[in-house]
C-alpha cells in the first residue's frame, strides 16, 4: 500500500466536467493529492477539450479512451481499464459524478475491490427505468459509500431505498458553482455576435437522448414543432454529434438547413454556451443539467421528456415537462411565452459553495 494514497476524480462525459471542476479546484487549494481520470466515454474536440479549457481544468492525468459502443460494451471497457488504474494507484477514495456509464462502471469496480466511493448528485430519480441513466443512478447509489445530494428530495429518495442517513450528505448543486464562476467570463463571449442574434430574441434547443433522436417519428415531430415555433421566435440549435448523425441518416438535416430562422451550430464551448443560454428567451431541451441552469438563471425551460430526475426545477424553478409530441411542445411554448414573469429560483445550497462542502465531507478525518 502506498504511503500517500490519492483521491481519484472520474469524468466521462461533458456534463461531468462542470461538476468536477469546482471540486478539483477546492481540493487543490487544500493540497489534497488527487488524480483526474477521463474515461473517454464521450470525446470530441468541442465536447471535451474546449470544456476543459473553459472550466480551467488541467489535462487529465489519465485518459482511458474507451470510446463509444453499446451501453454494456462501453461499461465493460470502462471497468476493465479502471480496474488497472485502481491497482496501480491504490486510491483511498474514488469520486464519481452524475449518471453516465462511467459513473456506474467505476463504482462497480470499486465495490469489487473494496475501495470507498463518493457519488456527487446522488439520489436523483426520474422513476423511468427505460432511461439507461436511471439504472446507472440506482445501482451507483446502492453501492457508493458517500452519497452527496443536490436537493432535499434526493435525500428522501435514498432513505426510501434503504440507505442509512449517516451515509447521506446534503451538499447542494455543484453545477451552480461552475455556473456562478463562469457567468462573468461568459459575458465577454462574442457568440451572439458571431451567430448574428440579439439578446432576448431567440430560443435555444438541445437534443441528444436516444428516445428523441433515434426514432424518426419522434425526431420529425420535434422538427415540425421547431418549424412552427420559428414563425414567432428564432431558434439556435447546437447539434450534438449523435443528433447530427441521425438527422443525416433520416434525411431531416436539409429541412433545418433550409429554414433561415433555425440556426444550426456545432457543439459549443462551456462559456459560449452559457452566454447563449443566459441571453435567450426560452430553452427547449432533453438535458438534465440545463433544467437546473435555466432554473438558476430564471429562463423558461421546456423539457422534451416525459419525466425528470430533477423535480425541484419544476416545483421551485422555471422548468416544465412537456414530452416530445408536436402538439404538446406547441401548447407549452404558447403558455411559456405568454407568462413573462419568470424569476430566478432561490434553492438551498445552490449558492456556489457546494465544492467546499463536498471537500469537507470527503477529507474528514485526514
Amino acid at each position: 500500500m502506498k504511503a500517500n494514497r490519492p483521491i481519484i476524480l472520474v469524468v466521462g462525459a461533458r456534463p461531468n466536467f462542470m461538476k468536477i471542476a469546482p471540486l478539483y479546484d477546492e481540493l487543490k487549494s487544500r493540497s489534497v493529492d488527487q488524480i483526474l481520470v477521463h474515461t473517454g466515454q464521450h470525446y470530441d474536440e468541442k465536447m471535451s477539450k474546449v470544456f476543459f479549457d473553459d472550466l480551467g481544468l488541467p489535462e487529465p492525468d489519465i485518459y482511458m479512451g474507451v470510446g463509444s459502443g453499446s451501453h454494456s460494451e462501453q461499461t465493460a471497457k470502462i471497468m476493465i481499464e479502471f480496474e488497472k488504474i485502481c491497482i496501480d494507484y491504490d486510491p483511498k477514495l474514488v469520486v464519481v459524478v452524475g449518471d453516465v456509464n462511467s459513473t456506474l462502471g467505476c463504482t462497480l469496480v470499486c465495490a469489487k475491490m473494496n475501495i470507498r466511493t463518493a457519488h456527487i448528485e446522488a439520489g436523483l430519480r426520474s422513476g423511468d427505468m427505460e432511461m439507461p441513466e436511471e439504472v446507472n443512478r440506482i445501482v451507483t447509489d446502492a453501492l457508493a459509500n458517500i452519497l452527496l445530494t443536490p436537493s432535499v428530495d434526493a435525500d428522501k429518495n435514498l432513505i426510501s431505498e434503504g440507505r442509512m442517513e449517516q451515509d447521506i450528505y446534503f451538499v447542494g448543486n455543484i453545477m451552480i458553482d461552475s455556473l456562478i464562476k463562469g457567468l462573468k467570463r461568459a459575458s465577454k463571449s462574442k457568440v451572439l455576435e458571431e451567430i448574428g442574434i440579439q439578446k432576448g430574441e431567440y430560443g435555444v434547443i438541445t437534443l441528444h437522448r436516444p428516445s428523441n433522436v433515434d426514432d424518426f417519428e419522434t425526431l420529425e415531430g420535434i422538427i415540425s414543432a421547431m418549424e412552427e415555433i420559428v414563425k414567432e421566435n428564432r431558434l439556435v440549435f447546437p447539434v450534438h454529434p449523435r443528433t447530427k448523425n441521425n438527422l443525416e441518416k433520416m434525411g431531416l438535416k436539409s429541412r433545418l438547413e433550409e429554414n433561415p430562422e433555425i440556426i444550426l451550430t456545432g457543439p459549443l464551448g462551456y462559456l459560449d454556451f452559457l452566454s447563449l443560454i443566459n441571453n435567450s428567451r426560452i430553452v427547449f431541451t432533453d438535458s438534465g443539467g440545463l433544467q437546473e441552469e435555466t432554473t438558476f438563471l430564471g429562463i423558461p425551460c421546456l423539457t422534451l421528456r416525459d419525466s425528470t430526475e430533477r423535480p425541484i426545477t419544476v416545483l421551485e424553478g422555471t422548468n416544465k415537462i412537456v414530452g416530445s409530441s408536436k402538439r404538446d411542445i406547441m401548447s407549452a411554448f404558447k403558455g411559456a411565452t405568454e407568462n413573462a414573469n419568470y424569476q430566478k429560483a432561490s434553492i438551498k445550497y445552490w449558492d456556489g459553495k457546494t465544492a467546499s462542502r463536498i471537500a469537507d465531507v470527503i477529507t474528514k478525518g485526514e
